[in-house]
């Protein structure tokens, strides 16, 4: 399939997610279900890989910056706007793509294979729309919360590992994450967030959708969710920051 007939058949499908909606209360209920599978099955890998990352941006910062010159606040005004810009929301939604992402291809993929998807049209249920649509919904809900939590354990982590390994004071370290900070980058970073958050669940969504075959063509659906989605999120990315970011 070439990647025209791809583009053509995602914006038919996305089209296709607002024609005959189900009640708002199955639609709600849905929703809701899904926030808690996204959410809180995504929680405990956020935490660990932002506390990591932000311990290793600090000492990295340190090692790289530090001199007699350079005030030593410097590295956590770094960590703060790197996390807050880039490594909060692209790091964590690249890893929310491997994780949530196939795990949404798998699901419909599966649905697809034993026809259930089919069985649904047969009852005159809008498939698309029931089992896809409560998952974007909820990916775009909920991903920016997750993103709240890497930005603030990314600041922990790199306070933990800064502070216990001698290279920038408490004192030092409040100074740096306070000082010139812009709004702006926050607002930058959710705008990202819900960007990422729709393409990683959508495209998810379509791949395991228009899965055919059996088993391995789950697999492969899975891959391609996957890798068309990490590309979605870094292309989207060098776009929002070239149309948004100040020169």
């Amino acid at each position: 399939m070439n990647i025209f007939t791809s583009i053509g058949r995602y914006i038919l499908f996305m089209r296709g997610l607002l024609s005959r909606p189900e009640r708002f209360s199955v639609f709600w209920e849905r929703t809701l279900h899904e926030m808690t599978a996204i959410g809180v099955g995504s929680l405990g890998i956020v935490a660990a890989i932002s506390l990591s990352v932000g311990a290793v941006t600090t000492l990295q910062t340190a090692y790289q910056l530090v001199s007699g010159i350079v005030q030593r606040s410097i590295i956590s005004t770094i960590l703060r706007d790197s996390t807050i810009l880039e490594l909060a929301p692209t790091i964590t939604c690249l890893v929310l793509a491997g994780k949530v992402g196939a795990n949404i291809a798998s699901e419909l993929g599966n649905m697809s294979v034993s026809e259930q998807i089919d069985a649904l049209d047969v009852m005159g249920v809008n498939s698309s729309s029931y089992l896809v649509l409560p998952k974007i919904v909820a990916g775009v809900l909920v991903i920016p919360l997750l993103i709240i939590v890497a930005m603030a354990m990314g600041i922990i982590g790199g306070y933990w590992a800064g502070v216990m390994g001698g290279a920038i004071t408490p004192r030092d370290f409040t100074e740096g994450i306070l000082d010139d900070f812009r709004g702006f980058t926050v607002v930058f970073s959710f705008i990202k967030t819900i960007t990422f958050a729709f393409l990683i669940t959508s495209i998810s969504s379509f791949h395991g959708y228009y899965t055919r075959g059996g088993a391995l063509e789950v697999g492969r659906s899975g891959t391609k969710a996957v890798v068309y989605s990490c590309v979605g999120i870094l292309f989207s990315d060098f776009i929002l920051a070239q149309m948004l970011l100040e020169n």
